[in-house]
């Protein structure tokens, strides 16, 4: 008659586990629950006073408060397009040319591209905000050089300008990130099947539409919704450049300055942390929902290509 032993509980598990979820309860579980407890107040005389759902209600229902939060959301959408249809598709074209095996000095230009990823995001601002001036920046003169100074405006001071001229920016300084996560999920493809691919005559770009690209789908996804997910966090940038106040006219604000000048308080106007909290909470709501759409309805579909 076999004997069953009783598994011992795994304590060291927990253990090991303990100093992280401390960590990260501490840094992320708990404000993300104050903030949302802070909407759901406000502040009269002094005191915090319980008024549930009315912040959110000020918020989209106030006509000054609602045009704020609706331009700073439809910033926050073109920022992010502007992102996936340049950045993304250059970081899988640049991973793709770094990826073969004809090209020389590869490592040296991965690393050129992944400089500007780790420079801070007020160097990067502030150097292309001198870059672009009209006045001692550097960009009038260089298309002066080549015949297409007719070309150059004010980009940073023009509102129909200034967000697109951002982005592009955020793209200069973050297509490393996608370019070196592309590029890992190409050199995991099996030689095999490229190898099966050339048997076949597929070779050259007809491999990597054919073959290559159906595989780094996933990739391509998970890299799309980190894309999302920082795009509608972003708030470095825009402050580095344009300030607080995300000028001009408003033209560059996004959910992040808008929270920022709302809960801190910024010149003439006074901070309320409960109504920056309700500003996070929507951001939160905006964010959970991108998430949710990706994890349960594109990422299935994109599941059948992996191999």
């Amino acid at each position: 008659m076999a004997h069953t032993t009783k598994q011992k509980p795994r304590y060291h598990i927990a253990v090991f586990l303990a100093p992280a979820v401390i960590v990260y309860t501490a840094v992320m579980i708990y404000p993300l629950f104050n903030t949302l407890r802070l909407a759901l107040f406000t502040e009269i005389d002094q005191q915090r006073v319980w008024v549930g759902l009315q912040n959110f209600r000020t918020l989209f229902g106030d006509a000054i408060w609602s045009d704020q939060f609706w331009n700073a959301l439809g910033n926050n959408a073109w920022f992010f397009l502007i992102h996936m249809l340049v950045q993304n598709p250059i970081g899988v074209a640049l991973a793709a040319i770094l990826s073969s095996p004809r090209l020389r000095f590869s490592a040296f230009y991965r690393t050129a591209i992944f400089i500007p990823t780790i420079l801070s995001f007020v160097i990067v601002g502030f150097a292309w905000k001198l870059i672009l001036s009209p006045i001692w920046g550097i960009a009038p003169d260089m298309l002066d050089a080549i015949g297409l100074k007719f070309l150059y405006a004010p980009w940073l001071g023009k509102e129909e300008y200034a967000l697109t001229t951002l982005s592009l920016v955020s793209v200069w300084q973050y297509v490393g990130i996608p370019m070196m996560l592309i590029y890992a999920a190409l050199l995991s493809i099996p030689d095999e099947i490229l190898e099966a691919g050339e048997c076949d005559g597929i070779t050259g770009m007809s491999a990597f539409f054919k073959i290559k690209l159906p595989l780094i789908l996933p990739s391509i996804g998970i890299i799309s919704i980190l894309t999302f997910v920082a795009n509608f966090n972003a708030f470095d940038l825009i402050y580095a450049a344009q300030g607080a106040l995300a000028g001009p006219d408003f033209s560059t604000d996004i959910l992040g300055t808008f929270m920022y000048r709302t809960f801190f308080g910024f010149q003439l106007q006074l901070g309320d942390p409960h109504m920056g909290s309700a500003i996070a909470s929507a951001m939160f709501g905006v964010i959970l929902i991108g998430v949710c759409i990706y994890l349960f309805g594109i990422q299935r579909r994109l599941r059948s290509y992996q191999f």
